[in-house]
């Protein structure tokens, strides 16, 4: 059962570490313009990021979700509204 847990968690981390790559290569390649040098900031970026630090992946998922679904969460919470 442990071997199934480790396998399933590598797979898992896989997965996210090609997501978060395939996410800092588009933001990269609309900031930097040039998609050779994006690729190469991308996996300069995720390789030490997730590879050396592997629990910060899941702080990339959180941040990714933020920025993605952050204002619609908020708004229906109302964390911006002013008390009177």
């Amino acid at each position: 059962m442990d071997i199934l847990l480790q396998t399933l968690w590598n797979d898992i981390r896989i997965a996210l570490t090609l997501f978060v790559l395939i996410w800092v290569y588009s933001w990269a390649k609309g900031s930097m313009g040039n998609a050779r040098m994006a690729i190469l900031f991308a996996i300069v970026i995720v390789f030490l990021t997730v590879y050396n630090h592997p629990e910060l992946l899941w702080f990339g998922v959180a941040l990714f979700f933020l920025a993605t679904f952050g204002k619609e969460i908020f708004a229906k919470v109302n964390v911006f509204k002013e008390v009177k």
